[in-house]
């Protein structure tokens, strides 16, 4: 397969002109912002590993290390606000390094001031002396500023939104008012305890989304990503579509260890893309199928994304309980994804690559069968050992680490070139890895300590006060109490991280959720509360008008990004529905189900159901739907992913419901031959 070459402006000769000194001192500059954060990015990779195996520390101790570790990265890498390489009225280059390093090195210390004078902390818990606020104040500030920084205004904005009203929520109309707490109250719960900024959310980040993320990097600057698409393009390159579907597997395949739409959409996507846009799929399609693929990477176990570490917090299950919840709808979700881009290939009259453009399965797959090693492992350790899901991911690290050392020195024997060379080369990858894994946390660090004030501040007493809010303006209607969770998780999501989305609208949202559930007689598991946030959050990822991963696969197929995120919104309906079907359902999410067989029989029911969906939504079977088709189509969705509904309905009890299987394959076939019986006369 040929590859694209990347060509570079030839540098024109240095002129004098008066800027140029200025240019070369910027140039200096990022060297050493580079160097600096390279060698902290490494020093906090080496400290989550070591408190994984040998360190011992308190858990509040690594939250606030981890914490620290943060605010000196984005404090340094990230300037107040971008400037004009060239301007002529800036502060020297040295000078604003130096201001960084400072605002970098306080907001450490404040970050970690919670250890410094811990036992007097303890001492005076609920009644802070003066140093305590000034140090909490320092922290709450400039935490809300590293968060507007790193991932944007709006996490911080919200998180400003919940303090002025706990400050000051009772001076609101009897329907919002809050009791409200005072400055020392306030800043007691956010900086000197474990209920909000050192909570839960940073606590998960701090002890096992680091070491998966770290995970991801190694394999990633190990040429897992690579291989996964090759692998794909061996497999599915030559039928209808190939490259679509190849993106749809590979992006699968890297989702599973990636747990990040847009670094999903932007590794896959750079390979799957320009091979869309080859065999005939327009740059919006080629750049929506992407997108699709890559955002449900963080449904696909065993890694998915960083939230589902919380989840399990939350729902206070081990972890492999939301990746045993999360398979089948994951499952189901590519399922149907994998069908669209066939129906798309249909449609446009698209076929699959030439031969002499497709990898060799047996020699591809063989070449790099060693990145499967670490994975077996992970999945060994989480689900046949049962071992946390910290010490699984050290221990997967380990593995691969192992591979890397070993990978380059082989290849240059193998090669002829002198061992050293690929000794060093494995050193290079290995810290490479490293300093990656650190850099790629920053965001999650700042976003869970960002969401720990609000989550703070709901458990001061607001968390009541807004689940009876959400249960007026649902009026005790479930169904649209759900929708209401829907659109506020597509909104929020639009300018916040997946992991921030889920703990601001789970926090506020799933409570309410699993109350009027029993007030309107329905149980519906935390699980299934949390799994829904989690699955609306993650879409946000593509929806207008901001829709980061829809603008990632824009800039690479060249295609208007409001236009691809749109397509791509199209693309995932198919699994904004899985939520409200598990909530009701929760045979989806493999609650009280115990057998393989039990798990097969529902994974084919919801697969076929929703390749029925996709058919109708998408105007095409066997050939081109009719008007009368379209209801067939969804009443077989329907019957397939609720047959506890449907049999309700005939009076057909419970115990029995799979038996409403049968109808709805039998009008599925009825449609099938009716279409395929028109192609053929066509």
């Amino acid at each position: 397969m040929a590859r694209q070459k990347v060509h570079s402006k030839t540098e024109s000769p240095k002129t004098a002109d008066p800027i140029g000194p200025y240019l070369s001192e910027v140039s200096s500059q990022r060297e050493s912002y580079g160097s600096l954060i390279g060698v902290i990015a490494l020093c906090w990779s080496i400290f989550q590993l070591s408190i994984a195996s040998w360190l011992i520390l308190d858990s509040l101790a690594i939250r606030a290390i981890h914490l620290g570790f943060a605010m000196l990265m984005v404090f340094i890498a990230y300037p107040f606000r971008k400037r004009r390489a060239g301007g002529m009225f800036q502060t020297r280059p040295d000078l604003r390094l130096f201001i960084r390093a400072v605002i970098a090195v306080v907001a450490c210390v404040a970050a970690i001031y919670i250890l410094l004078d811990y036992n007097g902390i303890s001492s005076r818990q609920g009644a802070p002396i003066e140093r305590d606020v000034l140090f909490g104040m320092i922290l709450l500030i400039l935490l809300l500023e590293a968060g507007r920084r790193a991932i944007g205004p709006a996490l911080p904005a919200i998180s400003i939104f919940f303090i002025v009203y706990a400050l000051y929520g009772s001076h609101l109309p009897d329907f919002l008012a809050f009791k409200g707490v005072s400055v020392n109250r306030l800043l007691g719960q956010m900086t000197m305890s474990t209920e909000g900024i050192y909570g839960i959310p940073l606590d998960v980040s701090a002890n096992i989304v680091f070491l998966f993320v770290l995970f991801g990097a190694m394999l990633e600057k190990a040429g897992a990503g690579g291989y996964f698409i090759s692998v794909a393009l061996s497999l599915l390159g030559r039928f209808r579509g190939g490259p679509a579907k190849a993106a749809v597997l590979g992006s699968g395949l890297t989702g599973m260890i990636s747990g990040s739409s847009i670094a999903n959409v932007v590794t896959t996507g750079t390979f799957t893309i320009p091979l869309m846009k080859k065999v005939g799929y327009p740059a919006v399609k080629a750049a929506a199928i992407e997108v699709a693929a890559g955002i449900d990477g963080q449904l696909m176990p065993p890694v998915m994304g960083a939230a589902a570490f919380i989840i399990a917090e939350y729902v206070n299950v081990p972890y492999v309980e939301v990746a045993k919840s999360a398979l089948i709808p994951a499952l189901v979700s590519y399922s149907a994804l994998f069908y669209i881009t066939h129906v798309e290939a249909c449609k446009l009259g698209i076929k699959g690559m030439d031969r002499d453009e497709i990898p060799r399965f047996r020699q591809t797959f063989l070449g790099g069968l060693h990145y499967l090693i670490p994975l077996a492992v992970l999945i060994v350790e989480l689900i046949y050992y049962r071992h946390s899901a910290q010490m699984a991911a050290f221990r997967a690290i380990l593995t691969l680490a192992f591979i890397i050392a070993l990978q380059h020195p082989i290849e240059a024997l193998s090669q002829g070139r002198p061992l050293l060379t690929g000794i060093r080369k494995s050193a290079a990858v290995l810290i490479d890895s490293l300093i990656g894994g650190a850099r790629n946390m920053v965001g999650v660090a700042i976003a869970t300590a960002c969401a720990g004030i609000i989550v703070g501040v709901v458990t001061l007493g607001l968390g009541g006060l807004i689940t009876e809010v959400i249960d007026r303006l649902s009026g005790g209607n479930l169904y649209l109490m759900l929708l209401i969770t829907a659109f506020a998780c597509l909104i929020v999501g639009m300018g916040l991280p997946t992991t921030a989305t889920y703990i601001v609208v789970a926090s506020l949202t799933a409570p309410a959720m699993t109350l009027l559930g029993e007030a309107n007689g329905i149980i519906i598991p935390l699980m299934a509360a949390h799994l829904f946030c989690f699955y609306f959050g993650i879409l946000a990822d593509d929806t207008p008008p901001v829709g980061l991963a829809s603008f990632a696969a824009s800039a690479i197929a060249g295609s208007n990004p409001v236009a691809t995120g749109l397509q791509g919104f199209m693309y995932h309906v198919r699994t904004a529905i899985l939520p409200f079907i598990f909530v009701f359902n929760h045979d989806l999410l493999l609650i009280g189900v115990n057998s393989v067989a039990h798990g097969v029989l529902i994974l084919f029911s919801c697969v076929l159901g929703i390749l029925a969906f996709v058919s109708a939504t998408q105007g095409w079977f066997v050939t081109s739907n009719r008007w009368y088709e379209v209801p067939c189509l969804l009443a077989v969705t329907l019957d397939m992913m609720r047959p506890d509904l449907t049999a309700s309905w005939f009076g057909v009890p419970y115990d029995y419901r799979y038996f409403m299987f049968f109808p709805g394959v039998a009008l599925w076939l009825a449609i099938y031959f009716l279409q395929r019986h028109r192609a053929t006369c066509a």
